[in-house]
């Protein structure tokens, strides 16, 4: 289930149990004024799946609201609670998924959520998805919500429909130096600020350029909507997958000298 308890006058912690659908507790949160994670509406999966990767999605990341999570030892038994800092959260990276891989199993998570939230449409598509909606001033979260989900549903692939995984790679941080490069044969190739010296490049924009939007692989392919999903065109090995990456990942560091990371987790 999902509890809410008032911090003060524009904070409040929402605790919601592992099981808890992600898309349902984004929108719970959107109908109670709640805000902080609507920009990760209809992102597939349960909350508990949420702090492992720390997903993110349109300049927003699960870490910037994330208090706490309890997750039961599984050598143990016992509960225990991890705060932000413990779980060493990092892009689609948590503890979880390096040195307490495979040992907790996440019971509950808890954010902390702004009453009297300001939405975050710093990411170019969401303003530019609410102008289309006719929204050109003060736009709410629920506003901001509908807005990516709706370019959600036209760019990825709905995996009940299509098996994905969503994101295959992460998109690389590479320093502005080599980004200047790039931009000197691609004028136009898109990036966002890292800090550090670093700017983050679309994976999706950097295999595109490499031919391979659409393009199969046996039974894999890459979607012809957003170049960073593989999907399962019916029949696809896991052998198929992997080899289909491979391929992509050899393509991308041919022409751009960039190392692309897997994002999803392979069992």
């Amino acid at each position: 289930g999902i509890r809410m308890k008032e911090v003060d006058d524009s904070n409040v912690l929402v605790t919601a149990g592992a099981g808890v659908v992600w898309d349902d507790l984004v929108h719970y949160c959107i109908e109670h004024d709640l805000g902080g994670i609507e920009n990760l509406i209809s992102i597939p999966g349960s909350v508990g799946a949420g702090p492992i990767q720390n997903i993110g999605a349109y300049g927003v990341e699960l870490k910037d609201t994330f208090h706490s999570l309890d997750a039961i030892e599984i050598a143990t038994g016992e509960l225990r609670t991890f705060y932000k800092e413990e779980c060493e959260f990092g892009y689609r990276d948590s503890i979880f998924k390096r040195g307490k891989k495979g040992k907790f199993i996440i019971v509950s998570v808890s954010l902390l959520l702004k009453s009297k939230s300001k939405p975050d449409i710093s990411y170019g598509a969401i303003s530019e998805e609410l102008i289309k909606m006719g929204i050109l001033d003060g736009p709410v979260i629920g506003d901001v919500g509908k807005a990516i989900s709706s370019i959600r549903q036209r760019k990825l692939p709905d995996p009940e429909n299509i098996g994905n995984a969503g994101s295959f790679f992460k998109n690389p941080l590479i320093v502005v130096e080599k980004y200047a490069e790039i931009r000197e044969q691609y004028p136009d190739a898109p990036s966002y600020k890292a800090g550090g010296g670093m700017v983050k490049v679309p994976a999706g924009w950097l295999i595109e350029q490499c031919g391979w939007k659409g393009n199969r692989h046996g039974g894999a392919g890459v979607h012809d909507m957003q170049a960073l999903v593989l999907i399962n065109t019916g029949n696809a090995s896991g052998k198929e997958v992997l080899e289909l990456a491979g391929q992509i990942m050899d393509s991308v560091n041919d022409r751009f000298g960039i190392s692309l990371e897997m994002e999803v987790n392979v069992i």
